[in-house]
């Protein structure tokens, strides 16, 4: 027994010193952070302009302030019907944020993005004048919904409520990519 807790703590030396010396870990006490500079970027305005082709409703470029990038943009089929367009975003603190695009459904968005579950809607919320139908995600998170130009859009994410008044306000007076262009 004696030479098998000796060679465990041998082993987990080893480990140890193999991940230190790799830097694949690190100690947090706090819990997980994320080295953003190490998160991929993708120009939106160029992925929205690929997209657009293809698409059968116009797409918007948010123009956010300085500090916020994008690291994904997509096209998805949804279950219930309907397409949409996802652009991730980064804030200048680390926070993610998406924003959807699409001709789906308000019912279709929300399922799609909150679960299964009905979630009722929160009250409204007023953004440079225009008003988004507040949900709550299964994490936790907002979700907020409205249509703009007869495309749907949804923004949800990790951020405060600034950052998604900020993404929601740059989405509808963004630059249209039209579909077909």
């Amino acid at each position: 027994m004696r030479d098998m807790i000796g060679a465990l703590v041998v082993l987990a030396l080893v480990v140890l010193a193999a991940g230190g010396l790799s830097h694949s870990c690190t100690f947090a006490p706090t819990g997980p952070t994320v080295d953003a500079s190490r998160l991929p970027t993708v120009d939106a305005s160029a992925e929205l302009a690929r997209l657009a082709p293809d698409s059968s409703f116009p797409l918007r470029v948010p123009a956010l302030p300085e500090g916020w990038r994008a690291n994904a943009v997509d096209r998805t089929s949804l279950p219930a019907g309907g397409r949409v367009v996802s652009t991730g975003f980064l804030t200048p603190d680390g926070r993610y944020l998406r924003l959807q695009q699409g001709d789906a459904s308000e019912e279709a968005m929300l399922r799609a993005e909150a679960g299964d579950g009905p979630a009722p809607a929160q009250g409204t919320v007023d953004v440079d004048g225009q008003r988004w139908v507040a949900y709550t995600g299964q994490r936790g998170e907002p979700i907020w919904i409205t249509d703009v130009g007869g495309v749907r859009m949804l923004v949800t994410g990790s951020g405060s409520e600034a950052d998604l008044r900020t993404l929601a306000g740059a989405a509808v007076r963004g630059e249209v990519v039209a579909p077909g262009r």
